[in-house]
């Protein structure tokens, strides 16, 4: 659970959040049952500001709530994983080939010590950490463009991709390659080179495609089925 010290937000942000980031790092799992009334008594907190999150997740289309039988948590759609890497990579490819003319320094630095800091979780075999990384890089690129907003708007609609990347990260999935690719898009972004920062941003973000047909085998019932 977040510290809600840590956030000077109201009651109903704060639960927002702290289940959000629970469906996100799979401690909630697709299709889990989740109680109004659990959760106000996990969280110290009245059931009205627990109600009025629940609704701004099913909104975020990260819980279903039936009546007269409960909420879930909704399984992933990999239409919708489809819909955010093309807005993902829209965006991103934006910002890297900006950041190859305008990126602050002390940015670089930042995101290259991420890279290293991936390194030592992969060799850790820390996917929580390394999962962490992952955001904070491309938390970091949108930052050294001044582009937070658009993040702020990739990530709302990120949600099922994100999980979909949790798994992969469980999994061990392609750890070397995804880091390989970080690394090579700090050193594009050093050297200007905006041909290649564009192609690597690409390659980096339909990595997640290739992994789909193993994650749907080994957690056949996280995802909606979809039509042939």
């Amino acid at each position: 659970m977040l510290n809600r010290a840590r956030f000077k937000v109201s009651t109903r942000e704060f639960v927002y959040e702290t289940i959000r980031e629970l469906i996100m790092t799979l401690e909630l799992p697709p299709g889990s049952a989740i109680s109004e009334k659990e959760i106000a008594e996990e969280l110290e907190v009245s059931r009205t500001p627990v109600r009025e999150a629940f609704l701004k997740l099913s909104e975020d289309e990260l819980l279903t709530v039936l009546p007269q039988r409960g909420s879930f948590v909704t399984l992933i759609d990999l239409d919708h994983v489809e819909e955010a890497r093309f807005l993902r990579e829209q965006a991103e490819t934006g910002m890297i080939k900006l950041a190859c003319e305008l990126i602050h320094e002390q940015i670089v630095q930042q995101m290259q010590e991420n890279v290293e800091a991936q390194k030592k979780a992969k060799q850790a075999e820390d996917e929580t950490t390394l999962f962490k990384l992952d955001r904070e890089f491309h938390r970091l690129l949108a930052e050294g463009t001044n582009k937070l907003r658009v993040w702020q708007v990739i990530q709302r609609m990120d949600t099922h991709s994100n999980r979909l990347r949790k798994l992969s990260m469980d999994l061990k999935l392609n750890w070397d390659l995804l880091i390989e690719q970080h690394e090579a898009m700090v050193n594009a972004i050093k050297t200007n080179d905006r041909k290649g920062a564009e192609s690597i941003m690409h390659a980096h973000l339909t990595l997640l495609k290739f992994d789909q047909s193993a994650l749907r085998a080994e957690y056949p019932t996280y995802f909606y089925e979809q039509d042939n």
